[in-house]
């Protein structure tokens, strides 16, 4: 189901609804072949409070789950700006060192956001990116402690340095656990059992107008399955087209590559 992301979101959307949509319809066929429209009525009474309380609990999950995730995808877009920002800070702050060590660590910084931006983000992408595997940050990290910090006359400023490196190790870390998948599958069972249920649920409503109830069951169909799949688009923050925009690296790189240009 992955490859979906892949594509353009209203042609994944489209091809999840009609996938959906089709077994839903001949359901709905097969129940009112074999009952009457008569003997389906006799359910409205009691089916009605039933599908009422049902609709309202699973209405709250969906609504529930959706603010979590969209949570989520927030976050892992405030953690990529404050990462790209991080190793702007240092690009900028490494300006003020001896011209060795400053060489050294703006080019480490470079290359760490071309790590993270051609490498790290499409590995993420695949899931297999892990967390304590080394990557771009262990390689920036060397160089510091490569560095002699005795040539670097401004202690504070060097200081700063350092915490902005933690800084940058710790965005890093929160982006790939924002990468991962973060709705467990009970609870993707949860909500696929109960999408099929509330479904369901309208194949024993007796209309006389069956075109209106192929209409009425087609739009909750959609709905809940459009629902469903921005929950797993949300879930997949650094994955395919609706993915968390990529622009704060872009633009950070660029700026340090106008930075060296202009020395």
């Amino acid at each position: 189901m992955q490859f979906l992301l892949n594509l353009p979101a209203p042609v994944s959307f489209f091809v999840v609804s009609a996938v959906t949509t089709f077994p839903t319809l001949v359901g709905l066929h097969f129940v009112r072949k074999k009952y009457s429209a008569e003997v389906l009525k006799e359910n409205h009474e009691v089916a009605a409070i039933i599908f009422n309380a049902f609709g309202l609990f699973y209405g709250v999950l969906l609504a529930f789950v959706v603010f979590v995730t969209w949570g989520g995808y927030d976050d892992a877009t405030k953690n990529l700006q404050m990462e790209a920002s991080e190793a702007l800070d240092i690009f900028h702050t490494a300006a003020t060192f001896p011209d060795s060590p400053k060489k050294i660590i703006q080019q480490g910084v470079k290359d760490y956001l071309a790590a993270v931006y051609s490498d790290e983000v499409p590995k993420m992408a695949g899931g297999d990116l892990q967390l304590y595997s080394g990557g771009a940050h262990n390689s920036l990290r060397i160089l510091f402690v490569q560095v002699d910090s005795s040539s670097v006359p401004n202690r504070e400023l060097y200081g700063e340095t350092l915490r902005c490196l933690n800084n940058l190790a710790q965005y890093r870390r929160m982006r790939i656990f924002a990468g991962n998948n973060t709705v467990p599958p009970v609870i993707w069972l949860v909500l696929l059992v109960g999408g099929i249920f509330a479904v369901s649920y309208t194949f024993f409503f007796g209309m006389k107008n069956i075109e209106a109830q192929y209409l009425l069951t087609t739009t909750l169909t959609v709905m809940i399955s459009s629902i469903l799949f921005l929950i797993y688009v949300l879930d997949h923050p650094f994955t395919g087209t609706s993915r968390v925009s990529l622009e704060p690296l872009r633009e950070a790189m660029a700026a340090m590559q106008g930075d060296s240009a202009g020395d």
